[in-house]
């Protein structure tokens, strides 16, 4: 091998080690533990015009909705939100892992944390519970001064 080509393999070595070396210490993705007001509007708009999934989200709404129950395999809570910039959403909330909030209502504020997946309405945050794996960080729900998880 030339000193050349012994030169350039040396330098892509350092420069791969680099660049492992930064993701390294950028740690795992985690779930935000507050949301930030002024841009997790935009995060979640963002996210649905970009048809995202598996995003890390947390924010502020309106309950604007109440809906049923889903029943099918693990359940969920499930109602609709308006975030500050009129977005809407669902949040799905499992109450097999996570307790119920039985006083929610229409016009109520949540506050929540959790991951979010694209659909053609808005979109939805599931994961607002903690992962009894603990393989991720935990969402939650936060409604009237009480944190669901």
């Amino acid at each position: 091998m030339s000193l050349s080509n012994k030169v350039v393999a040396v330098l892509i070595v350092l420069v791969a080690g680099y660049y492992g070396l930064q993701q390294r210490d950028q740690g795992p993705l985690a779930i935000p533990e507050s949301p930030t007001r002024t841009g997790a509007d935009d995060q979640i708009s963002n996210a649905f015009r970009q048809r995202a999934n598996d995003l890390p989200v947390s924010g502020e709404g309106e309950v604007i909705r109440l809906l049923a129950d889903d029943l099918d395999g693990s359940r969920h809570q499930r109602f609709i939100i308006r975030l500050g910039s009129g977005h809407t959403l669902m949040i799905a909330h499992n109450i097999d892992l996570a307790p119920r909030l039985d006083a929610l209502d229409t016009g109520d504020s949540v506050e929540f944390s959790g991951v979010y997946e694209w659909n053609e309405r808005g979109g939805v945050v599931h994961w607002t519970h903690h992962d009894p794996q603990g393989r991720r960080a935990g969402g939650w729900i936060k409604h009237r001064g009480r944190k669901y998880r």
